[in-house]
């Protein structure tokens, strides 16, 4: 025997191995060696309440228009600067003077629950990242309307609206640092929209509508009944009666 045929043995048993660990090795999908341990997976923020006693009466359907170049917020005129406080410092009906979007409706009264006029009570929440909070109002009117304002704190100690909508049935939220509205539309259907502060104030990021599905018709929920009565046998020669058949719109059928 030659020495090349006492080699062939050995080298199948090593390419045969070999075969086997390629085999073994692509057999695995998930990315991991053995032993190792799976990636922690992060927690998605979910939707926060900003007024819970408002959100129930409230559509809770999925949200906006199209972000628009416009010029930077300018700072409310009027107020004094922020102190130590910041914004949590001001006194909300005071801001909303200032606001000329908001003086036709400053001079509503305060109110504690829904159903009623008036301005809810204030809310802090940041929104922008910075560590300082953002004011949150809302007023209600008796059009059932609500009008949302976001007043956020400037490094030179003045107040900056960054955010004015309005909505029916409208139910606020926080996603993280972004604002949801949820509310009702005119023609029945439902809107949400998302705001993201973009670095010069709470813009859309997001506007989803739903609209809701129409009443299915009879055809579309049951079976049709037959528009015709049974007819007994008649005699041959004889002309049969008319028979009217009410759930016919035809009248009479013959």
């Amino acid at each position: 025997m030659s020495p090349l045929h006492r080699l062939l043995p050995g080298a199948v048993a090593v390419m045969t191995a070999l075969g086997i660990a390629v085999l073994a090795g692509c057999g695995r999908t998930d990315g991991l060696a053995a032993g190792e341990a799976a990636p922690s997976v992060s927690v998605q923020p979910q939707p926060q309440d900003v007024w819970p006693a408002w959100s129930s009466t409230s559509t809770k359907a999925p949200g906006a228009e199209a972000s628009t170049h416009q010029p930077p917020p300018k700072p409310l005129t009027g107020l004094p600067r922020l102190g130590k406080e910041g914004i949590r410092g001001l006194d909300v009906h005071a801001v909303l003077r200032a606001d000329p979007r908001m003086q036709p409706i400053a001079g509503r009264g305060d109110i504690d629950e829904p159903g009623k006029a008036g301005v809810r009570p204030p809310m802090y929440r940041d929104l922008t990242g910075d560590g300082r909070p953002e004011l949150l109002v809302a007023v209600d009117t008796e059009t059932r309307r609500t009008v949302l304002t976001v007043y956020r704190e400037g490094d030179d100690g003045r107040v900056y609206p960054v955010l004015f909508t309005t909505g029916k049935r409208v139910a606020v939220e926080t996603l993280g640092q972004d604002l949801l509205l949820r509310s009702s539309c005119a023609d029945g259907g439902e809107q949400a929209v998302r705001f993201h502060w973009d670095g010069v104030r709470m813009s859309t990021l997001r506007d989803v509508k739903k609209y809701k599905k129409s009443q299915p018709t009879l055809s579309e929920t049951t079976e049709p009944e037959s528009l015709e009565e049974p007819r007994t046998p008649v005699a041959s020669g004889t002309v049969p009666a008319p028979v009217r058949t009410a759930a016919s719109p035809y009248g009479n059928v013959v």
